[in-house]
């Protein structure tokens, strides 16, 4: 076995234990479980059984009800993860046990350390699924089972966990009710455990970039696209209203090569299968589903596993970037471009920016935004660009560290820009 492979497996069995360590630290506030555990709790609170076997049984479940749900091909396609759901079931029962058992010393009394406990389990529980999506080799039953149904019934990954996660604490009140004739192990704490775990995962994943050398995750370029990168090739990322586009047509028209903005939406259509108007709009708004995936639970999911329609256009824009990268020399507009070429040997990264009022003197001279709307709209897709970038990068959009050229073009002029680049594509072309 790959010995990289072999660390991935390594980080991924830390991870389910860190798992298991922060639901145990977020039940131990007694301020209620996670969604994703609540039944198991509510479970283990009126039968012999723990909350770590109740975890084994239900996700075991999960596992034989997921085989009606998938189609042939996709059993054959993902036999491996399917199966692997097995040993991480009984692994994650135990490790839930351990560590309930290792902190039977926490019990606190005033509202304040409660609070204070479940805050300190979530952060936990995000370092715990951050390292198991850095890992990237397999997935916990629960987070298969939501993938499988949204694969057989076309829909959005981030809804369907959505009504996964209710359903389960509807689930747990019911059962609460019934046998305990009240409502015990879902509290606030678990509409808090719900809405702050993800974007401290958010948080917490860019420090995971340590490891990128260790489990051979720098993602080389292939050789054979390698072998036909030895070309230049330059990417430009701009905030709303820097004039980024205006530059890239100059650069593309003074070096004479291709020039790739909207011509990718065309192209992405074609690829992903969905309609140009339609992926216009996703690349000029932050969806929805991208903020729900922010703040509920559609981080434990690596983005090759949940393939949202957004993440399908990702995909899809990507294959087309390295694509035409590899063909000749070009100058790409945004799309996460410096991300996806990253290891090209000849990659030219430009970041434009501008002050706010020249941005939104120029959103109102050339983009045709209304005097009135302008401020808000320079702002309004600059945050858009910038979830959409970390969201799929795990980088910081405008950190000068992963970008070759900062060039405040407000301040410097579009001729200037275009001078300093065209002189650093030349020095890299010799």
């Amino acid at each position: 076995m790959d010995r990289y492979l072999l660390r991935r497996y390594f980080l991924f069995v830390i991870a389910v234990f860190i798992n298991a360590f922060g639901i145990a630290f977020i039940t131990k506030a007694m301020l209620g479980t996670s969604p994703i555990t609540s039944v198991n709790y509510v479970l283990s609170m009126f039968t012999p059984l723990t909350m770590g076997q109740w975890t084994i049984i239900t996700n075991l479940l999960f596992i034989l009800l997921e085989l009606p749900l998938m189609r042939k091909g996709e059993l054959k396609a993902d036999l491996r993860i399917y199966l692997l759901q097995i040993p991480i079931t009984f692994c994650f029962g135990w490790f839930i046990d351990i560590s309930m058992n290792t902190l039977g010393w926490l019990c606190p009394d005033a509202y304040g350390a409660k609070m204070l406990s479940l805050v300190t389990g979530c952060f936990i529980l995000a370092v715990g699924i951050a390292l198991e999506v850095k890992a990237n080799v397999a997935m916990v039953a629960g987070e298969f089972f939501v993938r499988t149904i949204s694969r057989r019934f076309s829909k959005e990954f981030g809804f369907v966990k959505l009504g996964f996660d209710v359903t389960l604490v509807a689930l747990a009140c019911c059962l609460s009710l019934i046998f305990m004739s009240g409502i015990y192990g879902v509290r606030e704490g678990t509409v808090i455990a719900a809405v702050i775990v993800g974007p401290m995962v958010h948080f917490i994943t860019p420090a995971y970039r340590l490891f990128d050398s260790w489990i051979g995750d720098n993602r080389p370029v292939p050789a054979s696209e390698m072998a036909a990168s030895v070309h230049p090739v330059i990417t430009i990322a701009r905030e709303y209203g820097s004039g980024g586009h205006e530059l890239g047509e100059m650069l593309a028209k003074r070096l004479g090569i291709p020039f790739y903005d909207n011509q990718l939406i065309e192209l992405a259509a074609k690829e992903s299968g969905m309609t140009e108007r339609f992926v216009s709009e996703r690349e000029q708004s932050l969806s929805p589903v991208v903020v729900m995936s922010l703040i509920i639970q559609n981080y434990e999911t690596p983005l090759e596993h949940s393939l949202s329609s957004d993440d399908a256009l990702f995909v899809a824009q990507g294959r087309i970037i390295r694509q035409l990268a590899a063909k000749g020399p070009c100058v790409i507009l945004g799309r996460c471009a410096d991300y996806i070429l990253r290891g090209y040997p000849h990659l030219l990264k430009v970041f434009c920016y501008s002050d706010l009022e020249d941005e939104v003197k120029r959103s109102i001279m050339e983009y045709g935004v209304s005097p009135g709307k302008a401020e808000s709209e320079v702002r309004r897709i600059n945050r858009a660009r910038v979830a959409h970038y970390e969201y799929y990068t795990g980088n910081r959009w405008g950190d000068p560290h992963n970008y070759n050229l900062m060039i405040n073009t407000g301040s410097i002029g579009l001729d200037a820009a275009a001078d300093m680049i065209e002189g650093l594509y030349r020095k890299i072309s010799d």
